[in-house]
């Protein structure tokens, strides 16, 4: 298992990643850290599947989750990863888009376990990571640096696959397009997101600004975030 693919020339949407790695039809689905549920609708809709259990722990976006309009086969529920309100045995597939770095650090094994423990024997884990490289990630990292919690979550998956619980079907690298307008949707969407308190002195604030606007073009400014995804089969 390797953590980044600096070679990798793949752009696409991650909808084609995994609608090529995953069957979705007639699936039952858990995802974890759903956040705006954006995937969460766009699988329901675009897929037939049986149904979606949609994770968020922030209670904020869980309660505007709930006011969605959303399909038949979507329920939204509140919990963290390390802890899924789900018997044994439950689901086909579960997924984690760009969230695992989320868990604590502390919890994160507690998590692949309880990924384990919720999926049907030969079940998937789709996991999806953001790689720590890039443009976008040069301007994140003057507030947020995660790089140390991305590492962690990568060595839980790792762990998890070495302790015999799963095995791994595939590492799939590739970069996924980002589109801001202008500088104000960048703010509202990454500086002022809920499940995060971002504190910004001015002088850092200005700092990030300036870096955002170097990439502004008359169609706004257009990044490319390169990711990993891991997919794990449960082992017995």
């Amino acid at each position: 298992m390797k953590i980044s693919s600096p070679e990798t020339e793949l752009i696409c949407d991650e909808r084609d990643i995994y609608e090529r790695l995953l069957t979705l039809q007639d699936a039952d689905i858990l995802e974890l850290g759903c956040g705006k549920a954006d995937k969460t609708m766009a699988i329901a809709k675009g897929s037939k599947v049986a149904s979606i259990v949609a994770l968020e722990v922030d209670e904020i976006q869980h309660a505007e989750n709930l006011r969605r309009e959303a399909p038949d086969n979507v329920k939204f529920g509140q919990g963290g990863a390390e802890a899924i309100p789900a018997g044994d045995l439950s689901f086909g597939i579960v997924m984690m888009f760009k969230s695992l770095h989320h868990v604590p650090v502390e919890l994160m094994d507690e998590a692949m376990g309880e990924i384990h423990r919720v999926l049907k024997e030969g079940g998937v884990a789709y996991i999806s990571e953001p790689v720590f490289a890039g443009d976008f990630n040069e301007i994140l990292r003057l507030f947020h640096d995660e790089q140390k919690v991305r590492e962690a979550a990568f060595a839980s998956v790792k762990r998890a696959v070495e302790s015999g619980r799963f095995t791994l079907a595939s590492q799939t690298f590739f970069s996924t397009p980002m589109h801001f307008s202008d500088f104000s949707e960048f703010e509202t969407k990454i500086l002022k997101v809920t499940h995060t308190q971002h504190r910004l002195s001015e002088a850092l604030y200005q700092e990030v600004r300036q870096k955002f606007m170097r990439h502004m073009t008359p169609e706004g400014a257009m990044f490319q975030m390169p990711i990993r995804v891991d997919l794990l089969r449960k082992a017995g």
